[in-house]
């Protein structure tokens, strides 16, 4: 009876200081879709997430502390979003990464900030998530109306004189960034002949192809995201339609050509320029290739945001998240996208959209802007 007491608690004991070892950690958390048409950037995000951890817990971790993820799945759903939202901040994790979608970022910043947690998204680009005057959000990519603005000067360059249709699916992101496409393109004096929403999660677009076919449509443009481009795309081809399509930065995933085949050759999309590229993300690419991991599209934009925060919280020697805003807009950082600086909205002060085209092999690549 004695040895079973002794074991007893020696077990509580371990338990007691796992626990308590536990507790030393600090909690941050990744958040987007990881179920769901979107959880291809779902993935990117974890990917870049996880990697960032472990870099920064084997340099030592923050502020002598490992850091500890948690990952939040919103499915970009807006009701989940904020849902998950309420659990990290009733958590008291200090910094989320996320999310992905527009219409989860928006509502879930608002119960980041009742709660006292900083947000930095990867990849949520409508201009009203930092345009509402909280003091918790900050994006390291760039806003609709950057992309929509290079996406309208490519059209003008090479379309001006023909017939061009903007389609949008009615969301967040996709509506907001066929808005800003529409306004650029008008302002510059060009009218598109066509101007039509879809829903999301549409598989038959036959309808809308056939209005494509029957006004000569030169080029679409999508507002939406890579699941029913790839759709419209692939419809478009059954028709024996031509039409280039040309979307936004929601086609940076390969799951794209996986959907269309070799009919993606030619369709064309606005993104930042390739991170994998960057001399700064040299090594850290190296590091996910060792793992098989491609850390395309919005990967290494999540791993940024994880090291801004890092770097503005040992700046000030705390987690306090009002603190360690104060200081990521004060400060320029160092990341696998090169040095950062954040304005008083937290967006990014410098933005470089350019234009990719993908091939007939599932690829894609930046193209030179002086070619079509």
């Amino acid at each position: 009876m004695k040895s079973l007491k002794l074991i007893g608690l020696a077990l509580g004991a371990s338990f007691a200081l796992s626990t308590a070892a536990l507790a030393q950690d600090i909690a941050v958390a990744v958040a987007g879709p990881m179920t769901g048409s979107e959880s291809a950037f779902g993935r990117q995000m974890k990917n870049g997430a996880e990697q960032a951890v472990a870099d920064l817990n084997a340099a030592g971790g923050v502020l002598g502390k490992k850091l500890a993820l948690q990952v939040g799945d919103d499915a970009c759903d807006p009701k989940q979003a904020r849902s998950i939202a309420e659990k990290f901040a009733s958590s008291k994790i200090p910094f989320v990464a996320g999310h992905f979608c527009s219409s989860s970022s928006i509502p879930a910043s608002e119960a980041y900030a009742d709660g006292n947690v900083l947000q930095i998204t990867p990849a949520s680009t409508n201009p009203l998530y930092t345009e509402r005057k909280l003091w918790n959000v900050a994006r390291v990519c760039g806003r609709d109306d950057q992309q929509g603005l290079v996406a309208a000067e490519y059209i003008m360059k090479f379309y001006k004189g023909k017939n061009v249709a903007i389609l949008n699916d009615k969301t967040t992101y996709g509506k907001g960034l066929a808005d800003e496409t529409k306004k650029a393109l008008n302002k510059a004096g060009f009218t598109e002949k066509m101007f039509e929403s879809y829903n999301k999660g549409d598989k038959d677009f036959n309808s809308i192809v056939s209005r494509l076919k029957r006004d000569n449509i030169d080029l679409v443009y999508v507002g939406g995201y890579h699941q029913e481009a790839g759709l419209i795309l692939r419809q478009m081809r059954d028709q024996g339609l031509q039409t280039v399509l040309m979307a936004g930065d929601s086609m940076n995933d390969k799951e794209f050509a996986s959907i269309t085949g070799p009919a993606a050759e030619g369709t064309l999309f606005t993104f930042g320029p390739d991170p994998r590229n960057k001399p700064t993300a040299k090594a850290i690419v190296e590091k996910f290739k060792a793992k098989n991991i491609d850390p395309e599209g919005y990967t290494l934009y999540t791993y940024a945001a994880m090291q801004v925060w890092s770097q503005a919280v040992a700046k000030v020697g705390s987690t306090d998240p009002k603190k360690v805003m104060d200081a990521i807009k004060a400060g320029e950082w160092d990341t696998v996208l090169g040095k950062l600086a954040f304005d008083a909205k937290g967006d990014i002060k410098a933005v470089d959209y350019v234009v990719y085209k993908w091939d007939a092999k599932g690829n894609y690549a930046e193209i030179n802007p002086k070619g079509s």
